[in-house]
């Protein structure tokens, strides 16, 4: 029996849950678990390209820097050479 049916559009978070589970067909989980991981996991995939953005821009200002580990993975962190500069603009864009 199928259930009832709505015109009311459907909101965005119902449209997430929708999508992980249309993914994940035997996932089920509880509120918190939903909220924790699948709506997380969502937010993840969605916020790559702007951290990847992000992290190319500090780079290029040479604010950080990328170290390749053996294991293939690129780790980024503050270039050392400029810790008070990054300080100073961090410092500025919070007052």
């Amino acid at each position: 029996m199928k259930g009832p049916r709505t015109k009311k559009p459907m909101g965005d978070t119902a449209r997430e849950i929708l999508a992980y589970l249309s993914a994940h067909p035997k996932a089920q989980d509880t509120i918190e678990g939903i909220i924790e991981w699948w709506l997380l996991e969502q937010d993840i995939r969605r916020s790559m390209p702007q951290v990847e953005a992000a992290l190319a821009d500090l780079i290029s200002r040479g604010l950080v820097v990328e170290h390749h580990g053996t294991d293939g993975r690129v780790r980024y962190r503050v270039d050392r050479d400029n810790t008070d500069r990054v300080r100073d603009l961090l410092t500025k864009s919070s007052t």
